[in-house]
This record gives C-alpha cells, sequence and structure tokens, in this order.
C-alpha cells in the first residue's frame, strides 16, 4: 500500500537486498519519482528493484535480448491501467558509476523513464528523445535531482 493509504497505488517489490545498501529507502525515493509523473500517467501497478539475472532473462523471453538492461517496462494488457517497472541492480549500479551520479538520482531517473513508457512515452526517434528527456529533466527537478543528460563538470 502506498504511504498515503491508497489501496491501488503501486506495489514495490524489492528482490535484492543490495538496493538497500546502494540507496537509503529506496521505496520512498520510488514513491516520490511516481508522485513526480503523476501528471503524465504512466502508474504502475508494480515496480521491482530486481537484478540483472531477472531482468536478463525477462529481456530474453519477451524481447528476444539475452542481455541485462536498466529499466524493463511492461505494459498492461488491453483494458487495464497499470504496467510494471523492472529495474536491475548491478546495471543500475555501473551506470551511475560511470556517470558518476549518485545511485539513487540514476534510480530516480529510471523509475520516471520507466513511467513515461507506460504513460506511452518513447525515444525511438530523435523528436521523441528529446521530448522524453526535456521531461525527464523537469520531472527530476522536482525531486532536487540534477538533469542527467547535462554534462557536470
Amino acid at each position: 500500500m502506498a504511504p498515503d493509504g491508497q489501496p491501488d497505488a503501486p506495489e514495490i517489490f524489492i528482490r535484492d537486498r543490495g538496493w538497500r545498501c546502494h540507496v537509503h529507502d529506496p521505496e520512498k525515493l520510488v514513491w516520490r519519482a511516481l508522485a513526480a509523473c503523476t501528471d503524465y500517467g504512466g502508474l504502475p501497478s508494480t515496480v521491482v528493484l530486481s537484478t540483472d539475472r531477472e531482468v536478463r532473462m525477462l529481456n530474453a523471453r519477451h524481447r528476444g535480448r539475452n542481455k541485462p538492461t536498466n529499466v524493463l517496462t511492461f505494459e498492461p494488457p488491453p483494458g487495464l491501467e497499470g504496467g510494471d517497472i523492472i529495474l536491475a541492480l548491478e546495471t543500475v549500479l555501473r551506470e551511475a558509476r560511470r556517470a558518476g551520479r549518485p545511485v539513487a538520482d540514476h534510480l530516480a531517473h529510471l523509475v520516471i523513464h520507466g513511467s513515461l513508457h507506460l504513460a506511452g512515452y518513447d525515444h525511438h526517434h530523435p523528436g521523441e528523445a528529446c521530448e522524453m528527456e526535456m521531461l525527464e529533466a523537469r520531472l527530476l527537478s522536482r525531486l532536487g535531482v540534477p538533469n542527467p543528460w547535462k554534462p557536470h563538470a
């Protein structure tokens, strides 16, 4: 159940304790990121903080790519609301370290990214990618997270 007691709010599952080693109160961070997206739809049914192994398996089974990725989103069945956002711990850690950003900031970004996918946003074409990146930066700023698309010194 959500912090505000909404019974139909997304469930957050932490499948690997490592998330708690790298992000203080990951559930709270996920809730804050989802709350930033409420004006845009795309509220998932579940957010799963998982591992590279699980995400690799799901990516292979559902997308034909036998490798992990940072975040997977799964649309709900037709006529239903929600969907699923699943994140891979080891990939998120690698990407955050490579970018020199806090893991919590990267996790917030990817939760927002997944929510926007569920709301119908995509980044297959340059115009779509630019629109999605600008929106992500605006939503992250609500959380006090720096723009991930802007190089930092």
